[in-house]
């Protein structure tokens, strides 16, 4: 097998040759200029044409040499520069003390090498930089104006740290024409930023994307609230351009602004929340190097747990999963992202008593994450035994297992929906608040509950489904025009499970701050937008009922329990929650004989019991209970 050596394109060599005749010549006429120069000016002789002819023969030879020494001929004249600068002036200089040396040595008087020493390189320098210099301005010339053809006209709301690091960035990349900036700061309207001026405040946006034809709006506020983030994308929506984002501070990190970090914006970006503050020296404390076990750990909140764990150098992390798939995926991304990661995946079933014993028999967990569960409400709503062998029974499993293996902290992930549930998967979650609370009582194992609303972008949530449903055509399909919903992202979600795992002491039910309820018929409409299209023209939303067991808005607390401040600004405590402890356990034990037997509907007379909420009126037609702060 030969070897093909890779040469330059013919046609960039006849090109460096032309260009090395070139400054051959140049060269040659600057000493000639030089040379009547220096006779008109300073009266040096002219020398006869044979020592004319000889003293060119000799300057084109050492010139030619100077030249290729220094390595003039390694660019191009289209990004000549200062750095070819730099070697035009030497190339001038060592030529002008060459040429210089051999006259003294040709017996010429000092009177005629005196002026060529100063004459010759000015005048060789002007000769090949001029040259250079218009062949590049003409270049930039023409690229200008097919870039300012094809060039977006851009917009940069915030003039701040980002913005201002953005600019080089959009420049170095090309295509886009800035206009402006835009600020709120009165104290910057009317300055300008590298010579780029800050045209006004951001309501102002409508009005100067249309007077100065604006292609393209960028948002460079990591720093922004949701709020804050709504309102100028509202006022993009309006001017009907497109618009990009940063990333928020929490996702851009340390790094610095890059153009690759520019991204379409996402409902994350209108719905997340302020950055959240933790206390990370405890949140390390509990679990740097500690044993970890996290169930489910394949799905949205059990992953993005297993992610945030890692980070933490844990002294080994398992990850129990039923799905293959979702199990795969978690454990290939974990091993690639975490190399020093001790690791295992178990596929396996909490509901499984072989199964459970043996992981944490193996593995001798310190904490334990309980994430896996069924969550699909409408689905669940006719599967009773299995929401209730899965979510029941596979915790009752697990955290029995957890106190037989004195595990130090064990953690319960609940919804919204165990709140004055009306629905099979609500109720469900609601006896395992209930089942972790009671054998809190009687073991030493810590058992802490964090119950939350929605996650945006979690796996069979709404947002998928809206998203599927605008690449289909549309409608998107919403039950009421008024059904609201508590949203955080997966990010802040699992942050806050970790502080409420070292807040708490045992027996707890933490509650996570969900900020404001967001109406399901606006997400619709906000992703509509974000795809490009206009809700009821390109995409219709259509309103088909409440499903059943589904409410027009979740609750965080239920109308017996209080709530108190904790150690974390968006962690509350539930209190006062506890019911039906007497015959929990027995009632408990029942519903598992009866998930053996696949007796529905004794489990459904069982679940009313222990949920007596199950069988009240509507939620829509309930009375709000007004919040008890203990």
């Amino acid at each position: 097998m030969s070897l093909r050596v890779l040469k330059r394109p013919p046609r960039y060599q006849n090109v460096r040759t032309l260009v090395v005749l070139h400054d051959l010549l140049v060269a040659g006429l600057a000493w000639l200029l030089a040379r009547w120069c220096a006779q008109v000016f300073f009266a040096a002789p002219w020398p006869q044409p044979l020592g004319l002819a000889t003293e060119g023969a000799l300057l084109m030879g050492i010139q030619g040499f100077v030249y290729w020494r220094i390595g003039l001929y390694r660019g191009l004249w289209r990004f000549a520069s200062l750095p070819d600068l730099g070697n035009l002036v030497r190339a001038s200089l060592l030529g002008a003390v060459a040429i210089g040396a051999v006259l003294l040595i040709m017996e010429h008087g000092v009177e005629v090498v005196a002026p060529m020493l100063w004459l010759y390189p000015l005048i060789l320098l002007s000769s090949l930089g001029l040259p250079r210099l218009a062949f590049r301005t003409f270049k930039d010339m023409r690229t200008e104006v097919r870039w300012r053809r094809t060039s977006q006209r851009t917009l940069i709301v915030g003039a701040g740290r980002s913005g201002r690091l953005l600019l080089p960035e959009l420049r170095r990349r090309g295509g886009f024409e800035l206009v402006g900036f835009l600020d709120d700061s009165r104290r910057l309207k009317g300055t300008e930023i590298d010579g780029v001026p800050v045209l006004d405040n951001i309501q102002k946006l409508p009005r100067i994307t249309r007077e100065a034809a604006i292609d393209l709006v960028v948002i460079a506020i990591p720093s922004a609230t949701n709020n804050q983030m709504q309102r100028v994308v509202a006022l993009c929506e309006e001017s009907g351009v497109e618009f990009k984002t940063l990333p928020t501070l929490k996702e851009l990190g340390a790094s610095i602004t890059r153009f690759e970090d520019l991204k379409p914006v996402a409902i994350d970006d209108l719905l997340g929340r302020d950055p959240v503050s933790l206390d990370w020296d405890a949140i390390r404390a509990g679990l740097t190097g500690k044993r970890v076990l996290v169930t489910g750990g394949g799905g949205s909140i059990g992953a993005e747990l297993c992610r945030q764990i890692a980070r933490l150098d844990p002294a080994g992390l398992v990850v129990l999963d039923s799905s293959e798939y979702n199990l795969y995926r978690i454990d290939y991304n974990l091993r690639f992202e975490f190399h020093d990661l001790v690791m295992d995946s178990v596929l396996g079933d909490v509901c499984d008593p072989a199964t459970v014993e043996t992981v944490l028999a193996r593995h001798r967990p310190e904490v334990i994450f309980h994430a896996a569960a069924y969550k699909h409400l409408p689905m669940l709503q006719n599967q009773v035994r299995e929401a209730f062998r899965n979510n029941v029974v596979g915790t009752m499993r697990m955290a029995e297992a957890a106190a037989r293996h004195a595990v130090r902290t064990f953690v319960l992930i609940s919804t919204d929906k165990a709140v004055n549930p009306c629905n099979v998967m609500g109720a469900t979650k609601r006896i395992a608040e209930l089942y972790c609370q009671h054998i809190n009582t009687r073991v030493q194992t810590r058992f802490i509950t964090v119950r939350f609303g929605n996650v945006l972008n979690s796996t069979g949530s709404v947002v998928p489904l809206f998203n599927e449903q605008i690449r289909n055509g549309g409608p998107i399909t919403v039950t009421h025009p008024e059904i609201s919903r508590y949203f955080m992202t997966i990010a802040e979600a699992g942050q806050l499970i970790l502080q409420a795992a070292v807040l708490g002491e045992g027996g707890e039910i933490f509650v996570l701050d969900m900020g404001q309820p967001v109406r399901i018929s606006y997400l619709a409409e906000q992703l509509i937008r974000l795809a490009g299209k206009e809700p009821g023209r390109d995409i219709d939303i259509v309103y088909t009922g409440l499903r059943p067991g589904e409410k027009l808005f979740e609750e965080l607390f239920h109308a017996d329990e209080s709530y108190a401040n904790t150690g974390h600004e968006k962690i509350f405590l539930a209190r006062n929650g506890m019911a039906n402890v007497d015959e929990l356990e027995s009632l408990v034990q029942a519903a598992e004989r009866a998930v053996q037997r696949y007796d529905s509907e004794e489990l459904r007379r069982i679940l009313s019991r222990l949920v007596p909420e199950m069988g009240g009126m509507p939620p829509n037609q309930r009375k709000v209970v007004p919040l008890k702060q203990a």
